[in-house]
């Protein structure tokens, strides 16, 4: 009969020689693998040789595949945006009247400016996307090589606020910028005034701003800075010349020429399709000290109220030379005092 105090030892030394399963509760081929052999070595090896690279290209897979069905679906969304939401008999109709014809529009007339604002929201959305995806992907990363990624989740949200902070402008032109391109305020090709500078916009980012005025200097303008847009290229532009002439000239006789001068401009084969409404002579627009001031206007295509203008202002010229209408020019009084006279002159002191 044993001793009653030898069971115990033998126990614990029973329990001290078996070993603990070393695998995680979520490690299936670790837990397989020791239950099948009992090896705590073996078992850890497969997990990290086999178990740990097989999850960790798994997680790369899935990433890529969530990042491929995500861009398909915004490329979807893109390509429906560039067919506008206005429907198809509408759309006919716009691309098939005056301005459509005047214009060569085989589409409305904002089909090419949707397809731009289209392919750059979509750009963005795909940069973001894949952004969010790397993000996630990496974390999960991490946390499958057995870290904790709290502490690190916590470290970038205070660096997060940190960097938003001490970063305030390039958030700010940031959100300006996204705000800018979903808005459509302007895109590349287009003239614009941002206040400090004006010209053709080359390039638009998330940041900057890159424009060359007429003088050919490129300006490089942050979108946080810009408080003020004005696009003079969107959708149609307008002519507007102030014609001055005499008060002595007969006001009904300018309007008649100025009509006739404007409208054999839009019926001109050379500008069919830069002049896309009749024109219209509004009248006197001022009465000032140099003459009275008459106003025409012309509704042209986008970029070609310039050219449009100097046309209109040769042949107006040249009309009202032949008409005998005198273009109105400031004058200007000068007052001359006289010398003095001989005998009212001083005499001059000798040296």
């Amino acid at each position: 009969m044993p001793h009653p105090l030898t069971t115990p030892i033998m126990n614990m030394t029973e329990v001290s020689g078996s070993e603990t399963n070393p695998c995680e509760d979520d490690a299936s081929l670790c837990n397989l693998t020791y239950d099948q052999t009992g090896d705590a070595t073996l078992s850890t090896a497969v997990d990290w040789v086999v178990g740990k690279p097989s999850a960790l290209l798994g997680l790369i897979l899935i990433g890529l595949l969530v990042r491929w069905v995500l861009h398909r679906l915004i490329d979807r969304v893109v390509r429906k945006a560039e067919h506008g939401v206005l429907p198809d008999r509408l759309s006919r109709a716009v691309s098939g009247g005056r301005m459509g014809a005047a214009l060569n529009l085989r589409e409305d007339p904002g089909y090419t400016r949707r397809v731009q604002r289209a392919a750059t929201m979509g750009s963005l959305l795909k940069s973001i996307v894949t952004g969010v995806v790397l993000t996630v992907v990496t974390l999960m990363f991490i946390a499958e090589l057995g870290y904790d990624i709290g502490p690190l989740i916590a470290s970038a949200g205070i660096i997060g606020v940190a960097i938003g902070f001490g970063s305030q402008a390039l958030v700010k032109d940031f959100l300006s910028g996204i705000f800018m391109i979903f808005e459509d305020q302007y895109g590349v090709g287009d003239v614009v005034d941002l206040g400090e500078a004006s010209g053709t916009v080359e390039a638009v980012s998330l940041r900057v701003t890159r424009l060359r005025d007429v003088n050919g200097t490129v300006w490089y303008v942050r979108n946080g800075e810009i408080l003020r847009v004005g696009n003079m290229s969107q959708n149609w532009a307008r002519t507007v010349i102030d014609v001055t002439v005499g008060y002595t000239e007969d006001l009904v006789k300018v309007r008649s020429v100025l009509e006739e001068v404007a409208h054999d401009l839009w019926e001109d084969e050379d500008f069919k399709g830069l002049v896309i409404e009749e024109p219209e002579v509004w009248g006197v627009e001022s009465m000032g000290v140099d003459g009275v001031v008459v106003r025409v206007t012309l509704k042209t295509a986008p970029m070609e109220q310039w050219g449009i203008a100097r046309a209109m202002r040769e042949r107006v010229k040249a009309r009202f030379e032949h008409e005998g209408i005198n273009l109105a020019v400031a004058q200007r009084v000068q007052w001359q005092e006289s010398a003095p006279s001989a005998a009212n002159a001083e005499p001059a002191e000798e040296a």
